[in-house]
């Protein structure tokens, strides 16, 4: 006789979930578990085949094993959901892992989304405390952080276009951002092989380097390479990034303090980079939000580089519960705000929009949610 998986333990626990998040308020919605990889390879890049498993269909042509729900709930909303809207989720979802490491590649996820356009902090609030009450009783330590701020700081940077876009590109990848932000900052050896390429540019023109270098410009045209270079020149002819900005900005990404604190933090932070004083005013209206859903600022933790890992669509607020069963592990839950996501998939039209998901396997093995607690 074969051995089937037995996941009646982990279904009931997601339905559980889900229940909890219609009795505050959802509306229960299901997505197709095979998705058109087209979108989400455009959202994400080629990043995403290493964490997706990609299959080809003769009529449909390339498509994804669900990774995560967010995605296809989005797309249904822009469609053509009614504002404001809250909608819950549970089912499978499939993730590729590179070694054996104890991870499943298919497991429950359960979830809530709120659209609306009034009062982001309440929503935000609202999602956050939901999820701390189903958490209730795990041992699951919260960490808040907020990826906008970083974003705000690098758009004031004193430098160029394309230097900026470089850095906000690279916001999810924190070695490769850290590596360009010393770079432009003018610190370290110029690369050899760059600083050669850029000298002969210099000396022969852009289009004379891009002619020569023929078939060896892979699948760019000449024209294309030549841009290329030209951009090459353009940017080592860039001012240094101010020190007290770079400074101000390794600060943002080292913070590490109680909620309650982080708005005068920010706020000190400001004369170097303005940009960060909208910022601090944000989150002090988030606080006084959780607040008044009865969670103390001054008790939740905030980390400033939090949320720069996995799926790229968060771009505000973000936070995550830490599985108490040990380091390593995947958190019990996470979430965040998408609102730049929603105007990608919207044609147009844009919302803002918060949300997060649970682990209804875990969550149930960490104690669930306490009796008194469930609505």
């Amino acid at each position: 006789m074969i051995a089937l998986p037995d996941r009646a333990a982990e279904r009931a626990a997601a339905a559980e979930c889900l229940g909890w998040f219609c009795a505050m308020g959802a509306e229960p919605v299901e997505a197709d578990i095979l998705l058109p990889a087209g979108a989400l390879l455009d959202l994400y890049g080629e990043d995403i085949r290493a964490r997706a498993y990609v299959t080809h269909d003769p009529a449909l042509g390339e498509m994804m094993l669900r990774p995560d729900f967010t995605v296809p709930v989005v797309q249904a909303h822009m469609a053509g959901g009614a504002e404001p809207a809250r909608y819950a989720y549970a089912g499978l979802v499939f993730r590729r892992q590179e070694d054996e490491g104890g991870r499943p590649r298919e497991y429950f996820q359960a979830g809530y989304e709120v659209f609306a356009r009034t009062d982001p902090a309440a929503a935000e609030a609202e999602v956050f405390a939901l999820f701390a009450r189903l958490l209730d009783g795990t041992g699951a330590e919260a960490v808040t952080g907020d990826v906008g701020v970083l974003a705000a700081a690098v758009a004031g940077l004193a430098t160029t276009p394309a230097r900026r876009a470089a850095l906000a590109r690279h916001i999810w990848r924190p070695e490769r951002f850290r590596a360009l932000l010393h770079r432009f900052a003018g610190e370290g050896a110029p690369d050899p092989a760059r600083a050669a390429l850029i000298a002969a540019v210099r000396a022969e023109g852009a289009a004379a380097v891009a002619a020569r270098a023929g078939a060896g410009g892979g699948l760019r045209g000449p024209d294309e390479v030549a841009a290329r270079l030209a951009a090459l020149v353009e940017d080592s002819d860039a001012a240094p990034l101010p020190a007290a900005q770079v400074d101000a900005l390794e600060a943002v990404l080292a913070l590490d303090a109680p909620l309650a604190q982080v708005p005068g933090r920010l706020a000190a932070l400001a004369g170097a980079l303005p940009a960060l004083e909208p910022a601090a005013a944000r989150i002090a209206a988030r606080a006084a939000a959780l607040a008044a859903h009865g969670l103390d600022p001054a008790r939740l933790r905030f980390a400033g580089s939090h949320g720069r890992a996995g799926m790229e669509y968060y771009d505000g607020f973000v936070f995550s519960f830490a599985d108490p069963a040990g380091p390593g592990r995947p958190p019990l839950a996470t979430g965040g705000r998408y609102d730049a996501l929603c105007a990608r998939l919207g044609g147009g039209r844009a919302i803002p929009a918060v949300g997060g998901v649970v682990r209804p396997g875990p969550w149930r093995a960490a104690g669930g949610l306490a009796p008194e607690a469930r609505p």
